[in-house]
């Protein structure tokens, strides 16, 4: 849960609760356009088909409400970009069900209800959002002088423990800082009073979608350690979907092979020994998109691509910007060496500068490596050991937070990025 949910928890309005988000919902997508349709189904003998719509369409919308929550829940999620795509995806299921199936339902009835539907959560967001700009007081001792450069709320630096300036709807401190006893009583009634105090990691990783580590006595490492069930569960998920998906995809990625092939000299498939799953090398597919480069004395520098680097090729850029050059990775997937999702994989020989350089690095091989993940859509594409260490926190925070729900806002972000292109080389 962010620091927005945990606050407006404590103070909400009508808005805010669950029963009033949902019951109107119902009774505006499904209910009203069911009664509606009543009259003039009934009237034909086709009552049936619109008491199957009407059982469909409340499961749908349910289903799409506590989605669009959970995956609304972290840190730097734009809700609106997420109504219509959650919503789409469970009235979609909705009526796959009923088209395997073979059962009659009302056509009209299920477009009016997702319309509906999609118009009232659009809606609800709106009204919430003049309401989301949090005010957060910052007691002054400590490691909290970063957290002002998090433009996401209003900062207010506390300057008397006696007479606040501002009412805040949060207070952040360095807990394990040499904190004045005045501030710490300070502290203690604000809690008491019903006001959300929070260390300044906890703030940040909030906010941030970020997990610091800097010294392993700071880190309860069990926290860290990915969901064991969710891990199986994922891994038949990947297993089945790659099977599903393969037939579909060979003619596709046959068209692809034949284009690199005309396009410029050398293999079609790139393939690069990779850091992955526990520590274990393996050897990672892709579709070409770059020209060899030769024989590299700096094995680094050659596994690093740079921003309009030289070596990409004429159509390596549209396969790089739709990510297409990851598609061969579904070998690998089957293989058991990836999933769909997980932090991204890298090369041998930058993974191992990287472990020489950034403490804990090794310890996002604790998952499988993805084709898309936590990282690629908050950061994007790094090389920089500066900037992979930015890279290495997202990576921990999806470790922490390993769960299905995670995984479906990363694909929905995923595919707002490939139409952007972001984080693409």
């Amino acid at each position: 849960m962010t620091v927005t949910s945990k606050i407006t928890s404590t103070r909400r309005t009508l808005w805010h609760r669950i029963r009033f988000q949902l019951g109107v919902g119902l009774l505006a997508a499904v209910l009203i356009p069911y009664a509606i349709r009543y009259q003039f189904d009934i009237r034909a003998g086709d009552l049936a088909a619109l008491n199957n719509s009407l059982i469909a369409t409340t499961l749908a919308l349910v289903a799409g409400y506590y989605a669009f929550r959970r995956v609304s829940h972290y840190p730097g999620v734009r809700a609106s970009y997420h109504i219509l795509p959650t919503f789409a995806a469970t009235y979609g299921v909705a009526l796959a069900v009923f088209f395997f199936l073979r059962l009659n339902y009302s056509r009209l009835h299920f477009l009016g209800s997702f319309l509906l539907c999609v118009g009232w959560y659009y809606i609800v967001y709106f009204k919430l959002q003049r309401q989301q700009r949090l005010t957060i007081g910052v007691v002054p001792f400590g490691e909290v002088g970063h957290l002002l450069d998090i433009e996401e709320v209003s900062w207010v630096t506390l300057g008397d423990p006696e007479t606040p300036e501002v009412a805040c709807d949060a207070i952040v401190a360095d807990l394990r800082s040499d904190i004045p006893d005045a501030w710490e009583r300070f502290l203690a009634d604000r809690a008491l009073a019903g006001t959300l105090v929070m260390h300044v990691k906890q703030m940040e990783e909030s906010l941030t979608g970020r997990v610091a580590i800097e010294h392993l006595s700071e880190n309860n490492l069990g926290s860290l350690i990915p969901g064991i069930v969710y891990a199986k569960v994922k891994r038949v998920w990947d297993f089945g979907l790659s099977l599903l998906l393969l037939p579909v995809l060979i003619p596709f990625l046959l068209l692809v092979a034949l284009a690199i092939r005309l396009d410029s000299r050398g293999p079609i498939l790139f393939r690069q020994e990779r850091m992955g799953y526990r520590g274990e090398k393996f050897r990672m597919y892709k579709f070409r998109s770059m020209r060899e480069a030769g024989d590299a004395h700096d094995a680094r520098a050659a596994a690093m691509t740079l921003d309009d680097d030289a070596r990409v090729t004429r159509l390596g850029k549209y396969l790089r910007r739709y990510r297409i050059d990851e598609l061969p990775q579904i070998v690998n997937i089957l293989k058991g060496e990836m999933s769909w999702i997980g932090p991204r994989p890298e090369a041998v020989p930058l993974s191992l500068w990287y472990e020489a350089e950034l403490p804990f690095y090794r310890y996002r091989h604790i998952v499988r490596p993805g084709i898309t993940g936590w990282a690629q859509v908050k950061q994007g594409h790094v090389a920089d050991v500066g900037d992979v260490l930015w890279k290495l926190q997202y990576d921990f925070y999806y470790i922490k937070n390993f769960s299905f729900w995670l995984d479906v806002l990363i694909v929905a972000r995923t595919i707002r990025t490939i139409l952007s292109g972001f984080g693409a080389r």
